[in-house]
């Protein structure tokens, strides 16, 4: 049997995989069901519609009762937002409940489920809860697009045998997660507030300031710049599309060790700087992918956003880790994801600047937007916890 805080975060990368196996399915729909690209943009929307009000309430929700009550629901209605999605392979109305309820899950797994992985990994160094959190969700998000890609591109019944493996993984993962131990419900219940910590300056303008980033750089790589080469994959496009989502997001979880021993050296400021940095760089190559058409080049891109991604998403939930007050953790987790699913919107940011600029010198700006962060980012971080070098086990909670 997995130790608890694997199965607590076995039970992020079901959720995580539900919600971005639909990345690829995109091109199938639009090849299938003649889907336009209005109705493409509004089922991003809805997923969002459902994600953002379940991380206002799941998270605060958790930290009062409990991070088993809002977990056990929300691994039933994962699959069930699968299921929806599978039958709207023939009615495509369907499609926008599947996404609404698959964002209801994915608000509600990310905010409590990450403050569970951190309090089941009380026995690990500080900073761990955090990493391992980010390492489950981003195989779940990697994982899913990359096999959903294979499945529509090559198995019959392209609607609906890419649906399957999210159901066979749920299956496993639900049982493991049902009984977890929950630390957050033997405390007694505290009245809801806004995090304090969220008001601080060291989270205003050392984490909120660069954290829509966090899936500006991935969705940058696996949305805008496949969509720019589609064109010129020789009608591979649904598999390109799922191997260049994997590889970015699975090089943000090749980075976690990196991220670890910056973060160790020179706390969180440096592995933020660095994870800027590579946005930076990312971008550029990007901008050079957009300009030339070169689809050689768009893994090469993916291979720096995604390393940027993974480098932000650890800096981040390790930051709001070690900011959070007692009985506050869900609920700063929650900010924080709502501030990084604002990326979610960049491709349709960078589809519209496009029409004026191009696309080249829309993500040469945002490359220039990740590289002035840095001049805010660094100072505001600068001095690092006090918590971050000892086991949180033992150090009570800092209140600043």
């Amino acid at each position: 049997m997995p130790p608890a805080w694997a199965r607590a975060a076995l039970a992020m990368f079901g959720v995580g995989w539900g919600a971005n196996q639909f990345s690829p399915m995109l091109r199938v729909y639009r090849e299938q069901n003649g889907l336009s690209e209005a109705a493409v943009t509004a089922m991003f929307g809805m997923y969002a519609l459902g994600l953002i009000p379940a991380l206002l309430v799941a998270g605060p929700f958790s930290d009062r009762r409990g991070r088993r009550t809002v977990i056990r629901p929300v691994v039933l209605l994962s699959s069930a937002a699968t299921l929806v999605l599978m039958a709207g392979g023939t009615r495509p109305e369907l499609l926008y409940a599947g996404r609404f309820l698959a964002g209801v899950a994915s608000g509600a797994a990310f905010s409590a489920g990450s403050a569970w992985v951190k309090e089941l990994s009380a026995q690990a160094p500080a900073g761990a809860g955090a990493r391992r959190a980010a390492v489950f969700l981003s195989a779940g998000f990697g994982g899913g697009p990359l096999v959903s890609g294979m499945a529509g591109q090559w198995l019959p019944l392209p609607r609906i045998t890419p649906y399957v493996p999210h159901l066979l993984i749920m299956a496993v993962v639900t049982p493991l997660a049902w009984r977890l131990p929950d630390p957050a419900a033997e405390r007694a219940p505290a009245p809801w507030r806004a995090p304090r910590a969220a008001r601080r300056r060291r989270f205003l303008l050392g984490v909120a300031l660069w954290a829509p980033w966090v899936f500006g750089t991935a969705t940058a790589a696996f949305a805008t710049l496949t969509a720019l080469a589609a064109p010129h994959t020789h009608g591979l496009g649904i598999a390109f599309t799922g191997a260049v989502t994997a590889l970015t997001l699975g090089t943000g979880i090749a980075v976690q060790p990196m991220t670890r021993r910056l973060a160790a050296r020179g706390g969180t400021a440096r592995a933020a700087v660095v994870g800027l940095l590579l946005a930076t760089a990312g971008f550029a190559v990007a901008a050079g992918a957009a300009a030339t058409g070169r689809v050689a080049a768009v893994p090469a891109a993916a291979l720096l956003l995604g390393a940027s991604y993974g480098m932000l998403l650890v800096s981040g939930l390790r930051e709001v880790e070690l900011m959070a007050d007692e009985g506050e953790l869900a609920a700063f987790v929650a900010i924080f994801y709502m501030l990084i699913y604002i990326g979610f919107g960049a491709p349709y940011l960078f589809t519209v600047a496009a029409g004026l600029f191009g696309y080249p010198r829309c993500l040469l700006a945002a490359g220039l937007v990740t590289l002035l962060t840095v001049f805010v980012t660094r100072p505001a971080l600068r001095d690092e916890p006090a918590r971050a070098a000892a086991p949180a086990a033992e150090t009570p909670p800092v209140r600043r």
